[in-house]
């Protein structure tokens, strides 16, 4: 993936038992093309060898203000210049109370205090120190002059301790780097309604009408969304993917439970994208007992659910209604019906019977249609890819119904 390619991150490493964790950031932000740089304390060094961050970064790593440059130029003030976000982890409260008190004595305090870009702080140290209120008022104080944080997890600490203090997974600081970093903000301002998975309707309390979504495209719309600065909101049917952290997510069972949550809020939606696979019918009964297994045949009559794409398309106002279309034959044909009967902006068709596309898998290939008449067809991509192409036409087709220049 080239997601941070162009990218520069300087990452700081801090005197702690977690040092060991920045290697493995290191290692998967150069997987996603980000050049990196890092500075180490002397403390440390005491933990993990400088060569490791060498070998992972492919750059010298930089650990004392006074050896001799390697160019000319003064390093810290370089550094601070080029980088593109600038992440502490882990970061001591040694750390936290110089920056947060204007001490650079150091060179990754001094690169820090020179700093332009966007600072990240993964503090981790023991819950006692962590919770003493010198250590939170300097975090305060740092949140208060616009510096990020990543917050410490819970659990046993390397001193046997138990509580708030570890540093966090290297996936939810990477995430944090790629939302800082990786992409404008040209959602910034607006609310992205997003619908995901599948649902679920009870036949007994043991059985229940579903289907094969597995909610990686709805996911990745959301995330994609919440990395280009929009307010997500994301209503999801049962799936076994991680939430994703910093948006609102609204879980759902069935249909109609679909419907309340997506009514409730997409008013104040710019861009509403249906990519839920919601079951068309339910059953009239559910039994409230386990349905016992008799001879012959099993009969049960199904009410069909509201079409919710459909009531939205005849409510929306300056929102813009993107649905999906999974067909196994006549893609582009039962698409561009649905587009104009459900009254939407922009359809996504993709043919389930194409190896790559669909339920369950992380690529897709998709032929995108708008109200113009236009019509794209892509080739098989990741879902994460996809999901800004989907919400940088979303954008533009908003932008044109509501006449922004």
């Amino acid at each position: 993936m080239t997601v941070l390619k162009g990218k520069v991150v300087v990452i700081g490493v801090c005197g702690g038992i977690a040092a060991y964790k920045s290697a493995d950031l290191v290692s998967k932000l150069k997987k996603l093309n980000a050049e990196v740089h890092v500075i180490m304390t002397r403390s440390a060094c005491e933990f993990i060898k400088p060569l490791t961050f060498q070998s992972l970064s492919q750059n010298a790593v930089i650990e004392d203000m006074f050896e001799k440059p390697r160019a000319w130029e003064i390093e810290h003030i370089s550094l601070a210049q080029k980088a593109d976000v600038f992440v502490v982890a882990p970061a001591t409260a040694n750390i936290i109370g110089k920056v947060a008190n204007g001490i650079a004595d150091d060179m990754l305090s001094t690169t820090v205090m020179a700093a332009k870009c966007p600072v990240i702080f993964a503090p981790a140290m023991n819950c006692n120190m962590y919770e003493n209120p010198i250590v939170q008022q300097n975090i305060q104080k740092l949140k208060d002059f616009d510096y990020l944080f990543v917050e410490p997890g819970y659990g046993r600490l390397a001193c046997g301790d138990i509580g708030k203090g570890k540093l966090a997974d290297t996936d939810d600081i990477l995430d944090r780097i790629i939302e800082t970093a990786a992409y404008d903000k040209d959602l910034a301002g607006h609310k992205v309604l997003v619908t995901a998975g599948p649902t679920r309707e009870s036949i007994d309390p043991v059985r229940f009408i579903t289907n094969y979504s597995s909610g990686k495209m709805g996911y990745a719309i959301a995330k994609a969304a919440k990395y280009r600065g929009a307010e997500v909101i994301l209503v999801t049917g049962p799936t076994d993917l991680s939430p994703i952290k910093g948006i609102k997510t609204i879980p759902v069972n069935t249909a109609l439970e679909m419907h309340d949550a997506v009514m409730e809020h997409f008013k104040d939606a710019t861009l509403i994208i249906k990519s839920a696979a919601v079951g068309d019918y339910r059953p009239v009964e559910t039994s409230e007992n386990k349905i016992k297994k008799n001879e012959g045949f099993l009969e049960m009559k199904l009410i069909k659910n509201p079409d919710i794409l459909m009531e939205l398309g005849a409510g929306i106002t300056h929102q813009v209604l993107i649905g999906f279309s999974m067909e196994t034959q006549n893609l582009e044909g039962y698409a561009k019906e649905k587009l104009t009967k459900k009254n939407l902006d922009m359809i996504i068709a993709n043919d389930l019977s194409q190896q790559g596309a669909g339920f369950s898998v992380d690529t897709n290939i998709v032929t995108i249609l708008d109200r113009s008449g236009s019509m794209e067809r892509l080739p098989k991509m990741a879902k994460d890819r996809l999901a800004h192409i989907i919400l940088e036409k979303g954008l533009s087709i908003y932008k044109q119904k509501n006449r922004i220049i």
